[in-house]
């Protein structure tokens, strides 16, 4: 009985989506809840798996396709079993289909393309897309890697006989391993690919914040000795009594749950000619994926302990890093936290979130010199900014919020009293 593959329903306000990889190729064994196809959206890549056990029919839309919700895609043969292809001849040694071949049902045609200039075996390449598929990221660092150690075995200097195909390493190569590449000097490469749905989604926000907002930027920068000093003490309890570590993101969620409590403007939003007063703190937290930033919203954090928040940002954590996130998990929020910290950023301005009215940014922590009590003494220093639309926050507000996260992180027991 041939089955139908459509394309799921699509999150509200998703008008089409993207096919990203086909997982079975005609001909193939198909188990029941099998993952047939990843289809990406703006936010998500949804996984449409299969609703019996059977055998993959015909592909009407190949990788690449913009489709719509509940549209056919392919069909499938269900309760049929895969006819048992002959065993192929050995091959020789040096062909170049072999080298190819491998993974080319789970994998993009951008990657395989990678794969063949590289010379390069799926099978060899470390996948950390979603279900393990390769990326064309995977692909160029395990070049990358690959050049390095033959440089190292050769004992040659980096960059001494030619330069890599991917542009971003040099290395020596040798006629035993790598084959060497001749290069006119008039020849400039370039690639180009399609912008992703993630990509593009994001290109359009920021710039409809830039165009839409008045947005200024205010600075602070807080002492973390006070924090860190406590979560050295009670890291290892807090460990053992909640089953998840005690990081810094969820003591800046708490103070800026506490912060926008007590200024209800930095925690509004603009529809319309109205302004909208939320009774409630629901703040996204940007994380970095693989396929781009990606901002789930921790809800009601307000009734959040530290515990709780930890748990929810390493539960997205992994949803980001395995394209699991829905498109619910992103949508909404009050409030932004960006931490460019963890990439060694010093200091930056980011960009509101619309319709939000302000986002934080926290940045790396530096040993840096300060005064206390008349003295001058070393402390690890952090800077803040805050990001605020100016038609909703007034200055004495936006720096008054700040300076509100700064005390109440340079002293936890404020938080504890509520003071």
């Amino acid at each position: 009985m041939s089955v139908e593959i459509k394309v799921p329903t699509l999150p509200e306000s998703v008008a089409d989506a993207t096919i990203v990889a086909w997982h079975k190729q005609p001909g193939d064994a198909i188990s029941r809840d099998e993952v047939l196809v990843d289809i990406e959206t703006d936010k998500v890549v949804l996984e449409v798996p299969a609703s019996e056990s059977g055998v993959m029919g015909e592909i009407l839309h190949q990788e690449g396709a913009t489709v719509v919700a509940q549209q056919v895609i392919g069909r499938m043969e269900a309760g049929a079993a895969a006819t048992p292809a002959a065993a192929p001849a050995p091959a020789p040694a040096n062909t170049e289909t072999s080298e190819t071949a491998a993974g080319d049902g789970q994998t993009s045609p951008s990657v395989r393309r990678l794969l063949a200039e590289h010379g390069v075996e799926a099978s060899a390449v470390k996948g950390s897309g979603p279900n393990g598929r390769i990326t064309p990221e995977d692909v160029e660092r395990h070049v990358a890697a690959s050049t390095a150690t033959v440089a190292a075995s050769a004992g040659m200097a980096a960059g001494a006989a030619g330069i890599a195909a991917t542009g971003s390493s040099t290395s020596a190569q040798t006629p035993a391993t790598v084959a060497p590449v001749a290069l006119d000097e008039s020849e400039r490469s370039e690639r180009r690919v399609p912008m992703t749905r993630l990509r593009a989604r994001i290109a359009e926000r920021l710039l409809q914040a830039t165009q839409t907002t008045a947005m200024l930027t205010t600075f602070n920068e807080v002492n973390m000795q006070a924090f860190m000093d406590l979560r050295s003490k009670l890291k290892d309890d807090f460990q053992k009594t909640h089953g998840i570590k005690l990081g810094f993101m969820s003591i800046f969620l708490k103070a800026s749950t506490e912060a926008l409590k007590r200024f209800p403007d930095v925690n509004a939003s603009i529809d319309g000619d109205d302004i909208v007063y939320h009774g409630f703190c629901d703040i996204g937290v940007a994380v970095s994926s693989d396929r781009g930033l990606v901002v789930p919203v921790l809800r009601n954090t307000e009734f959040m302990s530290l515990a709780e928040m930890e748990t929810t940002l390493s539960t997205f954590a992994d949803q980001a890093r395995d394209g699991k996130l829905a498109i619910e998990d992103m949508t909404g929020g009050t409030f932004t936290i960006s931490n460019g910290g963890v990439f060694g950023s010093l200091l930056s301005t980011p960009i509101l979130n619309p319709p939000q009215s302000a986002i934080l940014g926290m940045h790396s922590i530096q040993q840096r010199p300060v005064v206390e009590n008349g003295e001058i003494v070393i402390r690890p220093m952090m800077y803040l900014a805050l990001s605020y639309d100016h038609r909703i926050v007034d200055g004495k507000g936006a720096v008054t919020f700040l300076k509100t996260i700064k005390e109440l992180i340079e002293d936890p027991a404020k938080i504890l009293f509520d003071v």
